[in-house]
């Protein structure tokens, strides 16, 4: 049996895969007349290395961010998606896309691209779609680029 989603949480990160991921979400949508929750979460770990927190850069990332989750919410409004919710976070993206908005949202579906890390990467790191896989309060879908 179909389940039929009321409220879809999209991750994105400029990534080819999480494109893909929000095309799914897209039609995902529009199929089960859901709203959609478009969300990009700006990794901390990003400004590590900086030695002096700059906010002149968390504010250019975000300004970024936000061009980015514009430029998808025209594009689904334009697919017919009735219902759109951004959001641009702050956080690790693992527990923002797997537990946080989930839960503040009240989502029943999480579509997000499979991550292309290397191996020695998500030894060190982990793998955001594993963890979200495994700790989501909801359904998850895995998109993965066909080539």
């Amino acid at each position: 049996m179909l389940e039929n989603y009321s409220k879809i949480l999209v991750g994105l990160d400029g990534s080819v895969e999480s494109t893909k991921a929000f095309d799914t979400a897209v039609a995902t949508a529009i199929r089960n007349d859901a709203e959609l929750v478009i969300a990009n979460v700006i990794d901390l770990r990003a400004f590590q290395s900086i030695s002096a927190y700059d906010t002149v850069i968390a504010e250019d990332t975000q300004k970024g961010a936000q061009h980015l989750v514009d430029d998808f919410v025209k594009e689904a409004t334009d697919a017919g998606v009735k219902k759109i919710t951004p959001r641009i976070e702050f956080g690790s993206p693992k527990v923002m896309l797997g537990q946080t908005l989930p839960k503040e949202e009240n989502v029943d579906l999480i579509v997000l691209g499979a991550t292309g890390l290397s191996y020695i990467e998500r030894i060190f790191i982990g793998s955001v779609a594993d963890y979200i896989i495994k700790n989501a309060p909801c359904d998850t879908l895995i998109v993965r680029d066909k080539k």
